[in-house]
């Protein structure tokens, strides 16, 4: 009998295929190479909850499943969008010949390695093993990523790959990867170009797509989106990445048709069906977004992917349709994830932007009212993200549509436009909350208005020779409206004419302050904190 490896007693394994046989075969080749841990299951969702609740070390997976829509390679892109599945864990697929194509393009960006069936016993082991050296050989990497420091993470990767050392390629993926998770977008895009021209395939194009929307080069990115989508029209994530493109443009209804061919390309992706139904909710589809998002519910309301803006979605759509049982089913769910993080605002104020409608379909006007007050005195408050200002609007647009006498509801819009009006798309963003109230929406535009002036009186200033004039009525403007805006091009501004400035220092802390208190939060629209820099729906100014 072989001699079991002692490298690997201490480690985990997870095995997962639907049938019986492969599947015992394959925990018998890994008890054999010396896993003692070895877990097993036959189906993806339970999968899904397995490599979201504890880490393995080796991870053996099926590509195609008889009973589920889903396949092996979707749950790996899933785990990977939402960034469930660390670095240093191996991930193979078992392919049958009939989908190898598929499974070998996706080895060269997520997965470790893969087998045809059938394969050898002395096949897995050799694939593991090799995945495994790989692994070691970037240790130090991993290391640095799970103590939180990406940056140097990133950087010994780009140096690896500098070097040519062992798995430079590998490294290079990993860093770029790093690189735009920490804002590094020149560094990203410099490593994906030197990877691309090494080994032009789909990654590398995409990476550098994504680093140049990150940098605001918004042409670029369509370019070479349009260029890979031509070549292969069902790759998910480049229309994921298009989406974006469209969203940053404010094409809110050419970045639906993205996400709806990503979501057929890949039917059962929870962070997809978030991103379309989110999306189709605020394009007026509410048919659409409450399919997608009942949907997202059932199949992912334990999952670690699942975002309870969704639920909050839903709240409203079952609220506009009257459908008090359901409104209380999705109220109920929600309440019940919010209990498990009582310390989250965020999740607190979605609990209460429901608890108002639920107050308004069950007739009970005045606690409706209070309700909505205490809400609107938030929209001032630092916590307060464009996520949150969105769903407070859309709380409004209901309360008035039903007459409910709330007299302050006109200047809370006028503070929340001018505090989230950063850019034209979110201006617009914010008009498509309003669902179509012309007063809402011309107030938004007003509250635009007001910033874009204020911005123009500035850098007029700034052109004329008078910056130190020009930081200062910035960072007044900032601080009455608490604008991301205004406040990040006083900082341009000092920055581009310190040396002209008297007052440098004591304006430089005035921006700092300013930026601590109204730019952290950030003006993102999107579905859960991680997909937020992970490819996921988002907003940017």
């Amino acid at each position: 009998m072989k001699r079991a490896n002692a490298d690997l007693r201490d480690c985990t394994a997870l095995v997962i295929d639907a049938n019986p046989v492969s599947r015992s075969a394959l925990i018998n080749v890994l008890r054999s190479m010396g896993f003692a841990d070895v877990s097993q299951t036959s189906r993806v969702v339970d999968a899904r909850q397995e490599l979201e609740s504890r880490v393995f070390d080796v991870v053996v997976c099926d590509y195609h499943f008889d009973n589920d829509s889903i396949n092996g390679q979707e749950l790996l892109d899933d785990l990977r969008q939402a960034k469930l599945l660390p670095f240093a864990t191996v991930f193979i697929m078992v392919t049958a010949e009939c989908s190898y194509l598929k499974v070998a393009e996706a080895a060269e960006s997520a997965l470790d390695s893969y087998l045809v069936k059938p394969h050898l016993p002395a096949a897995l082991e050799e694939r593991i093993l090799t995945a495994r050296h790989r692994k070691r050989s970037l240790g130090h990497v991993f290391a640095a990523i799970q103590a939180g420091e990406l940056a140097k993470a990133a950087k010994l990767c780009q140096a690896r790959y500098l070097a040519r050392e062992d798995f430079w390629l590998y490294a290079a993926r990993i860093g770029a990867e790093l690189f735009l998770q920490i804002g590094d977008h020149k560094s990203a895009k410099e490593l994906y170009q030197r990877a691309h021209e090494s080994t032009p395939v789909s990654w590398t194009r995409l990476g550098l797509a994504r680093a140049e929307l990150a940098a605001g080069s918004v042409s670029k990115a369509t370019r070479i989106l349009d260029e890979l989508l031509a070549e292969d029209p069902e790759y998910a994530d480049a229309h994921d990445v298009m989406g974006q493109v469209h969203l940053e443009q404010g094409h809110l209804d050419l970045a639906l048709v993205s996400y709806r061919t990503a979501l057929r390309i890949t039917p059962q992706s929870i962070p997809r069906l978030q991103k379309h139904g989110l999306l189709s909710f605020f394009s007026g589809n509410r048919d659409d977004a409450m399919n997608d998002l009942d949907r997202t519910v059932r199949l992912g309301l334990k999952s670690k992917m699942f975002d309870l803006q969704s639920l909050v979605l839903l709240c409203m759509v079952y609220f506009d349709k009257k459908d008090s049982k359901e409104f209380k089913r999705a109220l109920a769910n929600l309440n019940m994830l919010v209990q498990k993080k009582p310390e989250s605002v965020r999740l607190q104020r979605f609990m209460r932007i429901c608890e108002v409608l639920l107050a308004l379909l069950e007739r009970k006007v005045d606690e409706c009212v209070r309700a909505a007050e205490n809400l609107g005195r938030e929209i001032t408050a630092e916590t307060l993200d464009y996520e949150g200002a969105v769903n407070l609007l859309a709380m409004l647009v209901r309360l008035r549509r039903a007459a409910v006498p709330l007299p302050q509801a006109e200047q809370w819009i006028k503070d929340l436009s001018q505090r989230f009006c950063v850019s034209k798309v979110s201006c617009e963003i914010l008009c498509v909350a309003a669902d179509g109230d012309k007063d809402y929406g011309a107030l938004i535009h007003e509250g635009h208005h007001v910033i874009s002036s204020m911005a123009e009186q500035a850098m007029n200033h700034s052109v004329s020779g008078e910056p130190t004039i020009a930081v200062e009525s910035l960072l007044q403007g900032g601080a009455q409206t608490g604008n991301a805006k205004l406040i990040e091009m006083a900082g341009a501004v000092l920055s581009r004419h310190s040396a002209h400035i008297a007052d440098c220092d004591n304006l430089s802390t005035t921006v700092s302050e300013l930026k601590a208190r109204y730019c952290t939060q950030g003006s993102q629209l999107g579905l859960g904190q991680s997909q937020r820099s992970a490819g996921g729906l988002k907003l940017r100014a």
